[in-house]
């Protein structure tokens, strides 16, 4: 078992929700999925009950973070701090996830979306290591980024939404989009959902030469143009499940951005070559719940 003080976390996404307890990646002494289900309170003693289960096994947490897909309030002083917000996911607008879970243990909380979780965690573990400045994307069932800008988090008045910035589409992509708030969005266009209501079936079932690739890698490449020019960061890591499940999905996106820049940055001397800029991310499938502990860690 390696040292360090024993964490509780909570990757809560969309459609799962998985619960460990551990002390990072080398460490995992327990590592449950759930179902997200409609009925947020069900889900909740759902989750409390899991951990509660590791813990007698283990001993108890130190702290617990709580890694939650959004849109969620992160303002300290507001008063519905720590609630999911305006998701269209039925059931979970307006929920007090991070107040109820700090009663239920009683313990130190870090809370942020999934993707800044993933991405702190690829910091102190994976791919990020030794950077103050980088982006994670994860592309999945929707799209989502973690934008570390000087060691921190980018947070304002709420946390960044980069998935659902508009883009420049790829000429004749006549697709509407899927994004129930902005169609075409990066999300509407690009995410799982959104391949799916392209060629009418899931993503994962679709050939790796099906011309729906090509639209999706311009749309993200897009994206990635958007956070070369805004933030410059010093790597950008590409995960989450569609683009895990289509490696050859990146080297697309790399060709793409480099044509978007259009000669304007040249990435290779900026970054030392783009194969090395534009990554999958260090943890693998791991990024997300290996987020949870790193926000517990950063709790304590």
């Amino acid at each position: 078992m390696k040292s360090g003080p024993l964490l509780g976390g909570v990757e809560l996404g969309g459609t799962k929700c998985v619960c460990l307890i551990g002390t990072g990646p080398d460490d995992i002494r327990t590592q449950i999925s759930i179902p997200t289900g409609s009925d947020a309170d069900a889900t909740l003693r759902h989750i409390e009950e899991t951990l509660r289960s590791g813990m007698s096994i283990h001993g108890p947490i130190e702290a617990l973070g709580i890694a939650s897909f959004g849109p969620i309030d992160l303002a300290p002083r507001s008063a519905t701090y720590g609630n999911i917000t305006s998701t269209p996911k039925p059931g979970w607008r307006d929920t007090p996830v991070a107040s109820r879970l700090a009663r239920a243990f009683k313990v130190p909380i870090g809370f942020n979306t999934d993707v800044n979780g993933a991405a702190l965690a690829e910091g102190r573990w994976g791919g990020a290591q030794g950077l103050n400045d980088f982006a994670y994307i994860t592309v999945g069932t929707g799209v989502g980024v973690g934008l570390v800008v000087g060691g921190r988090t980018v947070c304002g008045f709420t946390h960044s939404e980069l998935g659902h910035v508009r883009i420049a589409r790829k000429a004749g992509d006549a697709f509407g989009g899927a994004c129930v708030f902005h169609g075409d969005c990066v999300e509407g266009l690009a995410s799982g959902v959104a391949i799916a209501a392209r060629v009418g079936g899931p993503a994962d079932r679709v050939s790796a030469d099906d011309p729906v690739w090509e639209l999706v890698a311009h749309a993200l490449a897009q994206l990635l143009n958007t956070l070369v020019l805004a933030t410059a960061p010093k790597r950008i890591l590409v995960g989450g499940g569609v683009a895990e499940s289509r490696p050859e999905l990146l080297p697309r996106i790399r060709r793409l951005l480099v044509e978007s820049l259009n000669g304007y940055l040249d990435l290779d001397r900026l970054t030392g070559g783009i194969d090395g800029y534009v990554v999958p991310p260090g943890l693998a499938s791991l990024a997300g719940p290996m987020g949870a502990l790193a926000l517990a860690a950063d709790a304590i």
